[in-house]
């Protein structure tokens, strides 16, 4: 088992030699080693919620994260021509071009990777002002008008800006300068956790020492009580054991790292609460939403391990870390809900929830419920995000949002924050792999 800052230099320079062209294998090679199962309850999942296989679930994350290294690489050899790129339904990788100088050079080094390429109007960097534009006149309109607007994120695979406004907008006039925009209709988005003791029934017992993503904790401080999941486990940079969880599962957020911080509580079975197994180290709210638990030392060996999995059941174990790519199949773990699938509908988004901002998020249509926040989001094996926020929190069940959604024009999102985001504002912290 090793602790991983990040995958990305190897997914990158994977990328690199993609753009030479092809390589020579080497004679005699040893076959990979094949990779272990995956939990039955996250193979249920993921043939009820995407319907696949779960090694096709495994190839097309892992087809991904190639193609999240080669965008990676695209921006800085391509920048003019490069679009974006995603997996289409079918799970072939596409890779976005837009008339340039350098668009034949780009066209080239995609189809040599094996990807297929689309013609657009506009360019990653064009996208990229256009947003900045909306969200810089978006900062001169009046409360009443600014807040109708829920979410904003470059949609890649329209080729345009995509708008999420409040259900009951209206006739909500957008500006001028944007000639190509997609608007969506969404509720507000609201964080998943009730009040400890109210919260629902745990689905599962606690194994009797290991504490993995997806398991439940409470946090606790003098004002109130909240019911969380368990992230990623891993060091910080003072070789300290903690959680990486999500920010608004802290109760004291001011007091985060001080001996006043909110406590974290083991959470067993029909909500009894446990021993404390940590404190809050540190909470970020705005902008980005996730919070380190540091351990406390007694309970350090039962963090030791790189498991999520539904509390009580048998783990996932976690091989690097993932950046967020659209049409990525992705999965969370979650202590109300257990694992739940989708698809990555938008990444690097910007999202109203409730009087914060929530940046560089990434969504999919998952369904998450009051319990599931800060539990930890994968896609293949790899580490992806951290559960923040959803749009059907105040449904009792995920059947109803789920059978209802395509009918009322309300799909399930979930909103998270990205891990790779976590470990670049925090120099030293690791996420615990193997």
């Amino acid at each position: 088992m090793r602790l991983t800052t990040a995958r990305r230099a190897a997914v990158f320079g994977s990328a690199a030699l993609l753009l030479l062209g092809p390589t020579v294998a080497i004679a005699q090679a040893d076959p990979a080693p094949a990779p272990a199962p995956l939990p039955v309850e996250l193979s249920d999942a993921i043939a009820r919620d995407l319907k696949l296989t779960a090694d096709e679930y495994l190839q097309r994350a892992d087809l991904a994260q190639q193609l999240a290294g080669f965008a990676a690489t695209a921006r800085t050899q391509f920048p003019a021509a490069f679009a974006g790129s995603w997996l289409n339904e079918a799970g072939q990788a596409v890779v976005a071009l837009a008339d340039a100088p350098d668009l034949e050079a780009a066209r080239t080094a995609a189809e040599s990777a094996g990807f297929v390429v689309k013609p657009v109007a506009k360019s990653e960097s064009s996208l990229n002002a256009e947003k900045q534009s909306f969200d810089a006149w978006l900062a001169t309109q009046p409360v009443q008008i600014a807040s109708l607007v829920r979410a904003v994120a470059i949609d890649i695979v329209n080729n345009a800006l995509a708008v999420r406004i409040d259900a009951t907008a209206g006739g909500l006039t957008l500006p001028g300068f944007l000639d190509a925009v997609r608007v969506v209709l969404m509720p507000p988005v609201q964080g998943a956790e009730p009040v400890v003791p109210a919260a629902d029934p745990i689905a599962g017992e606690l194994a009797p020492n290991a504490l993995q993503g997806g398991d439940p904790y409470a946090s606790i401080s003098t004002e109130s009580s909240l019911r969380c999941s368990l992230g990623f486990n891993g060091s910080d940079s003072a070789g300290n054991v903690v959680n990486v969880s999500a920010g608004h599962c802290d109760p004291n957020l001011a007091a985060a790292g001080t001996p006043d911080a909110s406590a974290v509580h083991e959470l067993r079975a029909l909500d009894v609460l446990g021993p404390q197994i940590g404190t809050f180290q540190k909470t970020s709210l705005d902008n980005h939403d996730y919070s380190i638990i540091r351990i406390a030392n007694d309970a350090k060996s039962r963090f030791d391990n790189n498991g999520v999995r539904v509390p009580g059941r048998a783990p996932l174990t976690i091989t690097g870390i993932a950046e967020p790519v659209v049409g990525a199949p992705v999965c969370k773990a979650g202590a109300r809900t257990g694992f739940s699938c989708g698809v990555v509908n938008a990444v690097a988004q910007s999202v109203a929830v409730g009087d914060r901002n929530l940046n560089d998020s990434f969504s999919a249509n998952i369904c998450a419920l009051p319990g599931d926040s800060g539990g930890a989001v994968v896609t293949g094996t790899l580490a992806l995000g951290i559960s923040s926020a959803s749009t059907v929190a105040e449904y009792p069940f995920c059947e109803i949002p789920n059978l209802i959604g395509p009918f009322i024009g309300n799909e399930p999102q979930l909103f998270s924050t990205p891990v790779s985001v976590v470990l670049a504002e925090n120099p030293g912290l690791t996420i615990r792999t193997s």
